[in-house]
C-alpha cells in the first residue's frame, strides 16, 4: 500500500517539475532581458542589416545581369586587360587604367562649392568617418559618396563629370531626390542624386561638362540643403570621389 502511494506520489509529482521547468523559461528570458547591452546590440545588428540591405539594393541598380552563361565563363578564365594589353594584375598596368580618367568636378566651378559630407573611408580616421556618416532618424549610414554644396546655400547647376552615356534617370524618388547615372569607359560609372530637376534622359550621350540637372534637396540629407550628392564606381565599387577630381 506504501509503496503504491509512493508510486502515485512520484506519478503526480512529475508533472508538477515539467510545469516548473516551463515557467523557469520566461524567468530567464528576463534575466537575458535585464542585462544592459542585449538592447543595444539588438540595434547594432538591426541597423547593420538595414544597411546590409541598402548597399544590396545599390548595388543592384548599378550591375547588369549576365544574359549569357557562356560568356560569364569566358570573362572569368580571360585574364583581365587594360587599353595598353598589359595584365590587369601588375600593378603598372593597373596604374595606367587610373591615370586615363580625367574626372571634373560636377558643378560649374569649383571653388563655387565645397564638400559638405565627405566619403566614407573604411581606414579613415575616426573623425573622418563621423563626419561621414549620414543619420536619418535612428539610423546612421556611411556616405559612399561626397556631397557638394555652396557656401551661400544657392541652388547650382550640376556637370557630367566625364563623357559617357545616360543609363538611368529616376524622378524624384522617395528619400533622395532626382537621380542620375552615367555610363563611361573603363568599367566607371557616376551618379548624382539631390537633384531637383533632370536636363538628360536614359540613352543620352553626354560631353564632359555638359549640364545634366540642377542642384536641389533630399529627405536623408535634409540638413545639407541645396547640394549634389556625387558617386563614384569603378568596376562596380564605390571610391571616394576626391581621390580622383582635379585640385582646386
Amino acid at each position: 500500500m506504501n509503496d503504491q502511494n509512493k508510486s502515485n506520489q512520484n506519478h503526480g509529482e512529475t508533472p508538477k517539475k515539467a510545469q516548473g521547468e516551463l515557467v523557469s523559461q520566461p524567468s530567464a528570458w528576463k534575466k537575458l532581458l535585464s542585462k544592459r547591452w542585449v538592447y543595444p546590440a539588438a540595434y547594432v545588428a538591426a541597423a547593420a542589416i538595414i544597411l546590409t540591405l541598402v548597399w544590396v539594393y545599390q548595388d543592384a541598380s548599378q550591375k547588369k545581369l549576365a544574359q549569357d552563361p557562356a560568356k560569364v565563363s569566358e570573362n572569368a578564365t580571360a585574364p583581365a586587360t587594360n587599353e595598353a594589353g598589359k595584365d590587369a594584375k601588375d600593378p603598372k598596368a593597373v596604374e595606367v587604367t587610373a591615370t586615363v580618367v580625367d574626372m571634373a568636378w560636377p558643378v560649374a566651378d569649383a571653388k563655387d562649392v565645397k564638400v559638405v559630407k565627405p566619403f566614407f573611408e573604411k581606414d579613415g580616421t575616426a573623425e573622418n568617418n563621423q563626419a561621414a556618416m549620414v543619420q536619418y532618424n535612428d539610423m546612421f549610414i556611411p556616405n559612399i559618396g561626397v556631397d557638394l554644396g555652396r557656401e551661400d546655400d544657392k541652388t547650382f547647376e550640376v556637370k557630367a563629370a566625364l563623357e559617357g552615356k545616360v543609363s538611368r534617370v529616376e524622378l524624384n524618388p522617395p528619400l533622395t531626390g532626382t537621380i542620375i547615372e552615367i555610363t563611361h569607359d573603363n568599367d566607371v560609372k557616376t551618379v548624382y542624386q539631390a537633384l531637383s530637376d533632370a536636363k538628360v534622359k536614359v540613352g543620352d550621350t553626354v560631353k564632359q561638362g555638359d549640364t545634366i540637372g540642377t542642384a536641389g534637396r533630399s529627405e536623408i540629407e535634409k540638413d545639407l540643403g541645396n547640394h549634389v550628392h556625387f558617386e563614384v564606381y569603378e568596376k562596380g565599387e564605390p571610391v571616394n570621389p576626391e581621390e580622383l577630381l582635379p585640385k582646386k
